[in-house]
């Protein structure tokens, strides 16, 4: 017998919540003072730690013993086919080389997809103390507190966020992009995870977020969550967010910033 929607949600809700709980818990607390590194990925910034790898066995395990059908997609190779109709996407630490330096803005992400929609986010950010979540329909949270972007500012004092990637090329074409950006808008921050970012937009931490070069596991829990809070999120005019540019704002900044992000070519290299 087919389950209600809200039933199964509130399930994927609480498993989410318990696997970013303990993965972060790990995280936090098995933290080596002598972080080794497991492996590169695109060049020697791009760390991957021992922790990480751990984080995301701790979650696939988890996800494994409570929703034995699900499917499963992880940054760091977990691929596991499902036939429930659920497919996890799994971030375990978002924010690496913050993590690996010290820097607290590092992240746990982890979301529910139901046939390809995003219905369940979750962001745990350990040393903020704080856990984002979302379910569709439902509204966003952080912790207990519900979660709303700010009203949209005239262009010229937004505050925004963004993000580099690892290679030598697209960075020095991000670059290009904020120096031009810059001048037209209050300010624009570097947080270092996507995640996280997401969820700024959500509490109004910050006004605006866009990237080029994420993955489906950087920015599946951010997104709804956004969403949720009251953000428009978007690739391209007339475009999803993908891997070529993701924008969140709410409407009336979300609109201009896509229009001239895309003037500057903020969506290729």
């Amino acid at each position: 017998m087919n389950r209600a929607p809200a039933e199964l949600h509130a399930e994927l809700l609480d498993v989410a919540l318990e696997a970013a709980r303990r993965a972060g818990d790990l995280l936090r607390d098995s933290r080596p003072a002598d972080l080794g590194v497991a492996a590169t990925k695109t060049s020697a910034v791009d760390v991957v730690t021992e922790m990480d790898l751990a984080s995301e066995r701790l979650i696939t395990t988890l996800l494994a013993d409570r929703r034995p059908d699900d499917a499963v997609i992880g940054e760091e190779g977990a691929d596991r086919p499902g036939t429930s109709g659920v497919e996890w996407v799994v971030d375990p630490l978002d924010g690496t080389v913050n993590y690996l330096y010290g820097q607290p803005a590092w992240s746990v992400s982890i979301a529910a997809r139901r046939d390809g929609q995003t219905v369940v986010g979750v962001v745990r950010a350990p040393l903020r103390g704080e856990t984002y979540r979302a379910v569709l329909g439902g509204g966003a949270f952080v912790n207990d507190r519900p979660a709303r972007t700010r009203p949209a500012p005239p262009f010229d004092r937004a505050l925004l966020g963004t993000g580099f990637g690892y290679l030598a090329e697209r960075r020095a074409r991000q670059a290009e992009v904020v120096a031009r950006l810059l001048p037209q808008v209050r300010d624009i921050r570097r947080g270092g995870s996507a995640a996280i970012d997401l969820c700024d937009v959500a509490t109004g931490r910050l006004d605006a977020y866009y990237e080029r070069g994420l993955n489906p596991w950087d920015l599946a829990a951010g997104d709804l969550i956004a969403r949720e809070a009251g953000a428009r999120t978007g690739g391209r005019p007339g475009e999803p967010a993908s891997g070529d540019l993701v924008v969140a704002a709410p409407p009336g900044l979300f609109e201009p910033l896509q229009v001239r992000l895309d003037e500057l070519g903020a969506w290729h290299d």
